[in-house]
């Protein structure tokens, strides 16, 4: 049934890209340029609401994200991706309606720009509240940003980026945290090693790609340099927040965070069992378990999973939210961090 599900999501991103390839095709290849007619107007409009309305939809349907204002930012989009991928030649008739796009993808920058000031003027505020915070930084950070500023999806977003720059150059001279209630995850596995050989694969695939596409189009290579820059910088900073934010076993709830991939942070009372028979902890874990088990070059199980009394929400990549009722983890000392799990979880009995 997965398997099925899947395969339909699946074709969605089959059209698309059949919609890109074939319209690329048309105009940057000699069978293109055969088929083409002397007057290509209708084709060139067929084009346009093909990468400006059909491709859009197809992404969102992929995605499953139908909704208008994220229609309206791929229309924006697609006729930007107009500019790019038909000839000035045949576009010329038509220029005026791709401005459109460069109008709105402005306006969201203007919106992001005008965000990003009024978080800078919140920023001293923040440290403050980050450094007097005993909880660790992407908890603190976050409860800050959500006690000082309004909830916006842009503003998550922002905020992440934040965290992301501030792992990746202001934590190499910071000590890693260590306390009996903290228990890390990457020590004994492969995850450091795996983030860094992603590393070094992109820095090969930026040099290669950039000599290629250099001679190809100046602003294609100078794009794809930005997004691998970009990708380093993630994969670096993931690394130094992986090794400064362990889990954390505090008298009110459990805090739970792997890199900046996903964090959570959960009550004891919203625990209702732990699941430790090997058996279950061996089986495929469920679409409603969210994992905090680190990558590893051999396959690995969880240590224990907890069954929660409702679903809680989980922050994930991008200040995106997702909710789910279990959760693996597995941690380099599990028999120690499953005694201090019991042990809190008792006083929550007890106090009960």
């Amino acid at each position: 049934m997965v398997v099925k599900r899947t395969l339909h999501r699946n074709i969605w991103l089959f059209l698309l890209l059949m919609v890109l390839s074939a319209n690329y095709s048309l105009y940057h290849t000699p069978f293109g340029n055969q088929i083409l007619p002397e007057e290509p107007h209708a084709v060139v409009i067929a084009s346009m609401i093909d990468l400006a309305v059909v491709a859009p939809i197809l992404l969102m349907a992929w995605k499953r994200k139908l909704e208008w204002k994220n229609l309206i930012i791929g229309i924006a989009g697609g006729l930007i991706l107009v500019r790019f991928l038909i000839p000035m030649e045949y576009l010329a008739p038509f220029e005026a309606v791709t401005w459109i796009g460069f109008a709105v993808e402005g306006g969201l920058l203007l919106l992001e720009f005008l965000l990003i000031v009024t978080i800078v003027k919140f920023v001293p505020k923040l440290i403050r509240s980050v450094k007097s915070s005993s909880l660790p930084v992407t908890f603190a950070f976050s409860k800050a940003v959500d006690e000082q500023m309004k909830p916006h999806p842009l503003i998550r977003i922002i905020c992440s980026e934040m965290l992301m720059f501030y792992y990746a150059f202001a934590t190499w001279r910071k000590k890693t945290p260590t306390s009996t209630n903290e228990f890390t995850l990457h020590q004994k596995s492969s995850l450091i090693a795996m983030q860094i050989m992603l590393i070094h694969a992109v820095v090969l695939e930026t040099v290669g790609l950039h000599w290629f596409f250099h001679e190809k189009s100046i602003i294609l290579s100078i794009v794809l340099l930005i997004l691998n820059l970009y990708t380093v910088l993630f994969f670096i900073g993931d690394i130094q927040a992986v090794r400064h934010n362990p889990i954390v076993l505090s008298d009110e709830k459990l805090y739970l965070s792997l890199g900046l991939m996903k964090r959570m942070e959960i009550k004891w009372t919203e625990i209702e069992n732990l699941i430790e028979n090997p058996e279950q902890l061996k089986q495929k874990l469920s679409k409603n378990t969210i994992d905090f088990i680190a990558r590893d070059f051999d396959e690995v199980h969880p240590d224990v999973i907890l069954k929660l009394k409702q679903p809680s929400p989980v922050t994930l990549i991008m200040g995106m939210k997702k909710e789910f009722d279990q959760v693996a983890i597995r941690v380099d000392e599990p028999l120690e961090f499953k005694a201090l799990l019991r042990e809190k979880l008792g006083s929550v009995s007890e106090r009960g």
